[in-house]
């Protein structure tokens, strides 16, 4: 029987905590992420793997972009990762645990595990673990289909989401074609067999998304940032993940 998922599509969600709309707020961050706290927003963010197996809440692979760091998240313990200063807060990161604390069911966590291929396996478990004392509802998601077939093995009762894009840019480029095929299709759900769908808006609309809102799959759509991104969001999927206005 399908699971009733009224309450991952019934606020729009805010992609890394509500930011860049005042100075100093800081994607990812606790201040992001109390703005949309206080605005009702569901808040996506995103984890990597430390060194010591905790699960960081952080983007990117490195921490040049953002701190005042450099080199890759993986190479520095959780301790070490609270301590780096960032480039334009006094924010600093945090755990998974911490982040989930500071929700403590007041709006929905939407996860996204960042996992490269071939390295499932610590991440998902830290966060399983975590989710499973958390009090309120959470999903997770990613784009790496064996990453969700971890929790659909290992975790079921968590809400997991298979997130694709066009995989016609960047390193997806280097792929081999009927690999990216796979991928932008969601051709691998029979691995991830996800409860929800997380699409990229700028290639909505997509007969392979489109196939799986009619088989009940709910549709997050990302990144939306423009009325052109809204209106095709209304048409093609069941709710936004935005970011630089307010719903």
């Amino acid at each position: 029987m399908a699971r009733d998922l009224a309450w991952l599509t019934a606020r729009p969600v805010a992609h890394r905590g509500l930011h860049g709309l005042e100075d100093g707020v800081v994607e990812n961050l606790p201040s992001a992420f109390q703005a949309a706290i206080n605005a009702n927003y569901a808040i996506e963010c995103d984890l990597q793997l430390a060194a010591d197996g905790e699960a960081m809440v952080f983007h990117d692979a490195t921490l040049d972009r953002l701190t005042e760091a450099t080199g890759k998240v993986f190479a520095h313990t959780s301790d070490d990762l609270k301590k780096i200063s960032f480039k334009t807060t006094t924010d600093r990161m945090q755990t998974l645990g911490e982040f989930l604390d500071q929700v403590g069911g007041k709006v929905v966590p939407v996860i996204e595990l960042k996992i490269p291929f071939g390295k499932e396996g610590p991440l998902e478990k830290r966060t399983a673990k975590l989710l499973k004392d958390y009090k309120g509802p959470a999903a997770v998601m990613s784009f790496n289909p064996r990453s969700m077939g971890w929790f659909a093995e290992n975790a079921p009762d968590i809400t997991r989401g298979q997130l694709s894009y066009a995989y016609d840019q960047g390193p997806a480029l280097s792929m081999p074609w009927m690999r990216r095929m796979a991928l932008k299709h969601m051709l691998l759900n029979w691995k991830s067999r996800p409860h929800f769908i997380g699409f990229d808006v700028n290639a909505l609309p997509q007969w392979s998304v489109d196939l799986r809102r009619k088989l009940g799959l709910p549709v997050l759509t990302w990144t939306v940032r423009t009325d052109a991104h809204r209106d095709s969001a209304a048409k093609h999927a069941d709710q936004i993940i935005f970011e630089t206005f307010r719903p």
